[in-house]
């Protein structure tokens, strides 16, 4: 299978086999990339077992949740949810700062758990909203598979950048992960 680049999707954890995608590196727009872009229906919508555990801290704690995407949180709700988040960049800029490689793990994971709180509070189902991002960003990329950066290092977006369909996403969202 010379020119092909084989990806695997699906659950790496115990449950059903993983698929697996075959794509021509030029046709599926690798070029020199070396990685392939997912066609939107390859990209998996489950890529965690996150939200379940945070629905399941949720419900355990009697924190506020919805079944369903909702922008109709209570304003404490709300407020409370952007309060844990700064306060968990915080945390993570100070581990940054001292050079805590401890610090800095601890605050990325309370950061994600977080997120997918509040994500759990609006009903979203976070997992498929980041494989629609994630399909995005590999569009990034120009027709020759080059990589546009700025100075600091932020990758930029090429004349094929299509942007996330995020409301797509979110009508097409019939149940959610938990």
């Amino acid at each position: 299978m010379a020119g092909l680049h084989l990806r695997v999707l699906g659950p790496h954890a115990p449950g059903p086999a993983p698929r697996l995608h075959a794509f021509p590196l030029r046709a599926a727009g690798c070029a020199r990339l070396g990685v392939c872009l997912l066609r939107r229906s390859s990209v998996p919508s489950r890529l965690s077992g996150v939200a379940p555990a945070v629905a399941a801290f949720h419900t355990a704690f009697g924190v506020h949740r919805n079944d369903a995407p909702t922008a109709d949180v209570p304003a404490e709700v709300a407020a409370l949810r952007i309060r844990l988040l700064a306060e968990e960049v915080g945390e993570y800029a100070e581990a940054v700062a001292d050079g805590d490689l401890v610090g800095i793990a601890d605050a990325l994971a309370d950061i994600v758990y977080v997120a997918y709180g509040a994500a759990v509070t609006y009903g979203i189902d976070l997992d498929a909203v980041l494989a629609e991002v994630h399909r995005s960003n590999m569009t990034k990329a120009d027709e020759d598979g080059r990589v546009i950066r700025r100075k600091d290092g932020k990758v930029l977006k090429s004349a094929r950048y299509t942007p996330p369909d995020v409301a797509a996403v979110l009508r097409a969202q019939t149940e959610v992960p938990w």
